[in-house]
């Protein structure tokens, strides 16, 4: 058992009998009171986000999480196939724990994914990725002076914002976070 210090944020506790993932966490001592620790967690089965109080020195069960990069090979309906370079195992990975971030996936892509025993619990795209534009409206000569966007698709089939600068084929870099884009590239 660990104890309220052990905790940080992106750890993963068991919180009455569910798997959480700690958001955020702040040590809190309010006037003469007694020092707490208050977490926002987010729990892993459904989703919902939950907001607790923990004493200090309270215990609580850490779960061990085991991260593994994993390359990307396809997507498979509501999974994505992802290897593992080190076994050349093939291991199907739920498309919903990467969220917004399967839309900018290309084949051979590092996949952050973390795992409870064989059980997978969150996964994450790169952080950045440079993708081709295959289409977008061309962009007027001269309208450069405002922060006007317009849409344009990717290569992946996802469809971002960008300057009116950019063109079709042009590449450029996502923030898979936000979805949005960055720069262009050389």
């Amino acid at each position: 058992m660990a104890t309220t210090s052990d905790v940080h944020v992106g750890s993963f506790i068991r919180f009455n009998g569910e798997l959480c993932q700690v958001l955020e966490y702040q040590h809190r001592t309010p006037g003469n009171l007694r020092a707490f620790f208050q977490a926002k967690m987010r729990n892993l089965k459904s989703g919902k986000l939950v907001e607790y109080r923990f004493r200090a020195g309270e215990a609580i069960q850490l779960a061990r999480v085991d991260f593994r990069m994993l390359q990307y090979i396809y997507s498979d309906g509501e999974d994505i196939v992802c290897m593992d370079n080190e076994t050349f195992e093939q291991l199907h990975i739920p498309a919903a724990l990467l969220g917004e971030g399967k839309n900018f996936l290309k084949e051979g892509m590092e996949v952050k994914v973390s795992f409870e025993e064989d059980t997978p619990l969150s996964a994450e795209p790169p952080t950045f990725v440079e993708l081709v534009i295959t289409y977008t409206e061309p962009g007027e000569r001269g309208n450069t002076a405002t922060n006007t966007l317009k849409q344009a698709k990717l290569e992946t089939g996802a469809v971002v914002n960008v300057p009116l600068f950019v063109n079709q084929g042009d590449k450029i870099r996502v923030d898979t976070r936000t979805s949005s884009y960055c720069e262009r590239v050389k």
